[in-house]
């Protein structure tokens, strides 16, 4: 894939999810992302059955380097500050308060490069009342009103991955790249700051925007209502869904797969606003006729009808997609010491052109040697 980013060096101060997933998508564009780990132990997303090289860890820390540095010792602090000198953008995802304990704070930093683009992300925001509330993936959810939606009222447990770490790190690395954008005219660097809070609440702006417009609260049926999206379980224990929207002729191809052409005629399916009103009506009727051939063959039935439709895969089963395989989505590349690493590639192509490879995550302090003045020192001592 076309390097855009190619030159631009990032240093990232980041642990657990949302700072190294910033990272890791100015990565996979073509920065050099250099990952500042605590010498003991490094992120601890590291931590896995005595090991530092956790599935968690290489999740998001592909295409990056590992410099190990603890900013509380003065030599390695004028190590980050010749770093800091010559770099474009610095990622952190403290809580409120430890970037001054670890001498990393905007001031300092901007003081020393004036055009750094210095990328705060935190919990709940850098000030107001909720500054110090720690913050994890549920936490913001919750507080954001999204997990409400995704909670099964009947059945109340957390579902699903960690969807606020994630979103959180793609809102930091766009407002990166936005202020990098600006600096091109500028020549100075901006503070740019992104709370989970504000992200995940942006992030469920459809939510917010019933409410502000309708007064309308949401919950967690009322998107599947509306947009008509059905799972159903097929004869052989698979699933199925549905996503039928608005288009009448999509009900129409989905009765004649059933084998069904007189359901329109029924009452609850007569009408967009009839299906909406009647959701559960509509599910008591379909169900039992999904039930009755396994899911690859419901799949290949509704395709021919240009019903839209997916099985509900696995990830193990969507790899043996063709549609995965043809798009080249599994890429990969060789650790020296960890071994084979495969992950998914970036879905952005420039000009036709795909990313084909991925570095493999780093081990702690891989490339200190390469980096640091004191790790090429070392190593000269050690020869």
């Amino acid at each position: 894939m076309a390097k855009v980013l190619a030159g631009v060096r990032v240093l990232e101060m980041g642990t657990f999810i949302t700072g190294p997933a910033a990272g890791m998508l100015l990565a996979d564009l073509g920065a050099e992302v250099i990952k500042i780990e605590h010498p003991e132990g490094g992120d601890p997303f590291r931590a896995f059955k005595g090991g530092l090289y956790s599935p968690h860890f290489q999740t998001y820390n592909r295409n990056k380097k590992s410099i190990t540095l603890n900013t509380k010792q003065v030599a390695d602090l004028a190590e980050l500050d010749r770093l800091i000198a010559d770099a474009d953008i610095f990622i952190q995802n403290f809580r409120p308060g430890v970037a001054e304990r670890l001498n990393v704070h905007p001031a300092r930093l901007q003081a020393l490069n004036p055009r750094l683009i210095y990328c705060s992300i935190s919990g709940f925001g850098a000030d107001g009342p909720g500054r110090d509330r720690p913050a994890f993936d549920t936490v913001a959810q919750a507080a954001s009103g999204f997990l409400r939606l995704l909670v099964n009222p009947g059945h109340p447990r957390v579902i699903g991955p960690a969807i606020a770490d994630a979103v959180t790190g793609f809102y930091a690395a766009y407002g990166a790249l936005g202020a990098l954008h600006e600096r091109q005219a500028t020549g100075k660097g901006r503070l740019v700051e992104v709370s989970m809070l504000e992200a995940m609440c942006h992030f469920n702006l459809d939510d917010f925007t019933h409410y502000y417009s309708q007064g309308e609260v949401m919950g967690p049926y009322s998107r599947p209502n509306v947009s008509q999206s059905y799972v159903f379980q097929t004869r052989d224990g698979g699933w199925i869904a549905l996503h039928m929207s608005s288009p009448t002729k999509f009900w129409e191809a989905l009765a004649e797969a059933v084998g069904r052409p007189d359901m329109l005629g029924l009452p609850e399916f007569a009408t967009r606003e009839a299906r909406i009103a009647n959701y559960d009506a509509v599910v008591r009727f379909l169900a039992p006729i999904f039930a009755r051939r396994d899911r690859d063959e419901w799949a290949e039935r509704l395709r021919a009808h240009e019903v839209p439709n997916s099985p509900v895969f696995s990830s193990e089963e969507v790899t043996q997609t063709d549609q995965f395989r043809h798009l080249g989505l599994e890429v990969g590349g060789d650790h020296p010491q960890m071994g084979p690493f495969r992950t998914i590639r970036s879905p952005v192509s420039f000009d036709g052109e795909r990313a084909t490879d991925a570095v493999p995550p780093p081990v702690l302090g891989e490339h200190d040697a390469e980096i640091l003045r004191r790790g090429a020192t070392r190593d000269e001592a050690a020869e």
